[in-house]
């Protein structure tokens, strides 16, 4: 399903610490992909599924690709906002649009789309996102149609 009028007021609030920055004190490049990491994971919890529930459920998601592209850096003790809207909702997987941005002046500082697959823990094999999940997404991100690419 492709989302059309994704539900954009989600944001995960986090904070820039000394451990996140590089010797010149801004972020390095991969923690971003960390905060955005918190981000779907809140954004389930917002939905009343967390991921230690889900494993329970025989239900793991994985990041099957990334996309990242970088703007202006964020520094120590930065606040950042980072959302998790679901853009395409498939049988067995989601695919997010993600934005990093400063909470002081709202400045774009990362965005990326990440596919993120459904599977079974012990095999790692697909499965089908379950009717609840599919449903809870689908009220989120007003989703419409069947995507035709499916991993």
């Amino acid at each position: 399903m492709r989302a059309q009028n994704g539900d954009q007021s989600f944001a995960h609030r986090c904070r820039v610490y000394y451990e996140d920055t590089d010797a010149g004190g801004i972020v390095y490049y991969v923690n971003y992909l960390k905060f955005m990491e918190r981000a779907r994971t809140e954004r389930l919890r917002e939905l009343g599924f967390a991921q230690s529930q889900l494993a329970g459920e025989d239900l793991l998601f994985v990041v099957h690709s990334s996309e990242a592209r970088y703007y202006a850096p964020a520094r120590l003790d930065d606040e950042l906002l980072v959302s998790a809207e679901v853009i395409e909702l498939n049988r067995v997987s989601l695919r997010f649009k993600q934005q990093v941005r400063r909470a002081a002046d709202a400045t774009l500082l990362c965005e990326g789309q990440f596919l993120v697959a459904c599977v079974r823990p012990n095999s790692l094999k697909p499965r089908a996102i379950p009717e609840t999940l599919r449903a809870a997404f689908a009220a989120v991100s007003g989703a419409g149609k069947q995507s035709k690419q499916e991993i």
